[in-house]
């Protein structure tokens, strides 16, 4: 009789583990308790407009490409990718801005006339962010965080003074350009931390930013989705939406299945891909590993205010991703770590994804998507989200010169309280648990339950950490967990 196992949630994680352990041969069922597939990585369809809801940059392709690999498949059998040129673009101020294109050597040339000498030091640090890269993918990344020793490597052992400096030190020792600073220092919020407290050893995002590039899937991020659901079912995976898991059944120090929609479902393995906190409330207190002090003590990545807005023209002076970095990064994300509170003159990001794909928004109209990264757990009310989004709309016309308020069709948001509601989210968290260095690898929430036998978790809470390609690797990892445990125990 074949193993039967319950995934609760269906984002990338729990998609990604659901393929594995059908792959072996075990009998897998996904519990989702929203009404569509995806997690964060769901998607709003409103009048002809198209918005991915959660993730909108594609980093990283090789991950995607070894993750299908495994299966004798290619993201091309699922979706289309096109690269972007460029890239995205950074606003400083009022038509001033600085645009990063689809190759090093464009790239380089751009920092060499932003300030002369620039190109060598960047050639010197991306090239450091690529052998960080290889090691990070082929020796640290796809280990399951079990052991400080899966840290010690040949290759991480000639790089171990990287781990006790940090992303900020060493692009300030090298670049005095405060704007080429703020590109170099903007791809470890990925990471969700601070550039002061992210270690060097993750320059290695730099690399997956310049050396790899950014790309779009025809459609939106969804498609990977769709792809991943698509190669579920091929594999015999079963999944369950409107299904709200409200308890993790535990018998004799065992997991022996979940209570959802007040009927019990058994098998012999429960893997968790909600919210890491949540799934532990799933549990009887005995039965928990971590205590509220623990969570209340860690450091964790944003929370977002998102607007999903539709234009009835289409913008000018932007990119498909465009950051406004014109105010003080140091005091907005003070307000995120340091003195939680909504940041006065917050950043933002916008995309534009029908500036890159005609299918996301009718035809002469624009589909656009607004970022504020914020501290987890603050108030958030519609009056709040009303005076930011006039906030960054105002500033938008300022610094892009065009008139877009008078063309707003609709805007949508998406805040804190929706993150809580729709994901069970720790205080409205966007991204997952932060990678600083005291929270990296084996310091991690941990993939299988200390307390409970044939219980496990996954995703951005876990190792190896936030992010879409984190995210399918915690997949791979604890799938793997389970082919070992159950290989020795059921």
């Amino acid at each position: 009789m074949k193993t039967s196992i319950s995934i609760i949630g269906s984002g990338f994680s729990s998609l990604a583990a659901s393929c594995y352990l059908a792959q072996a041969g075990y009998e897998v069922t996904v519990f989702e308790k929203n009404k569509t597939i995806g997690g964060r990585a769901r998607q709003l369809i409103k009048n002809g407009f198209t918005f991915d809801m959660g993730p909108t940059w594609y980093w990283m392709p090789d991950v995607f490409e070894r993750f299908f690999n495994d299966f004798d498949k290619s993201p091309s059998n699922y979706y289309k990718l096109e690269k972007l040129n460029p890239a995205y673009s950074v606003y400083f101020g009022r038509n001033d801005f600085i645009t990063i294109e689809d190759t090093l050597e464009k790239i380089y040339a751009t920092f060499e006339k932003e300030e002369p000498g620039s190109s060598k030091k960047l050639e010197t640090f991306i090239d450091i962010a690529k052998s960080n890269y290889d090691v990070a993918i082929k020796d640290l990344v796809y280990n399951p965080g079990i052991s400080a020793m899966e840290l010690v490597t040949p290759a991480t052992i000639k790089k171990i003074n990287q781990f006790f400096s940090t992303i900020k030190k060493d692009v300030r020792k090298e670049f005095k350009n405060e704007r080429l600073i703020k590109i170099l220092e903007f791809p470890v919020l990925f990471l969700g931390a601070k550039p002061s407290n992210t270690p060097s050893f993750y320059s290695f995002m730099n690399y997956a930013d310049f050396g790899l590039g950014t790309f779009h899937p025809k459609k939106g991020m969804y498609q990977v989705i769709l792809a991943m659901e698509s190669l579920a079912k091929e594999l015999g995976v079963t999944i369950k939406t409107n299904e709200n898991v409200e308890k993790i059944m535990v018998e004799n120090g065992k997991a022996t299945g979940i209570v959802s929609n007040g009927i019990i479902y058994n098998s012999d393995v429960v893997l968790s891909g909600a919210d890491y906190h949540h799934s532990e409330k799933l549990l009887e207190k005995p039965f928990r590993q971590y205590s509220n002090d623990y969570w209340n003590k860690k450091t964790f990545a944003p929370s977002s205010l998102l607007f999903y807005v539709g234009f009835d023209k289409t913008l000018i002076n932007v990119n498909h991703h465009t950051l406004f970095f014109d105010v003080d990064f140091d005091v907005h994300a003070a307000s995120i770590y340091d003195h939680p509170k909504w940041p006065k003159n917050p950043l933002f990001y916008a995309s534009f994804p029908s500036k890159t794909d005609a299918s996301l928004a009718p035809k002469g109209k624009e589909a656009g998507i607004f970022l504020i990264p914020l501290a987890p757990g603050l108030e958030d009310t519609p009056e709040l989200r009303a005076i930011y989004f006039e906030k960054i709309i105002s500033r938008f016309e300022t610094l892009t010169s065009q008139n877009v308020k008078n063309h707003i069709l609709f805007e949508e948001s998406f805040c804190i309280n929706d993150f809580i509601k729709d994901y069970n989210s720790y205080k409205g968290n966007a991204y997952g648990m932060a990678n600083t260095l005291w929270q990296t690898a084996f310091l991690r929430p941990k993939l299988k339950s200390k307390k409970v036998k044939n219980l496990f978790f996954t995703g951005q809470l876990t190792v190896p950490g936030p992010g879409v390609p984190p995210s399918l690797i915690s997949g791979k990892l604890v799938a793997d967990l389970i082919l070992k445990h159950t290989l020795n125990n059921l």
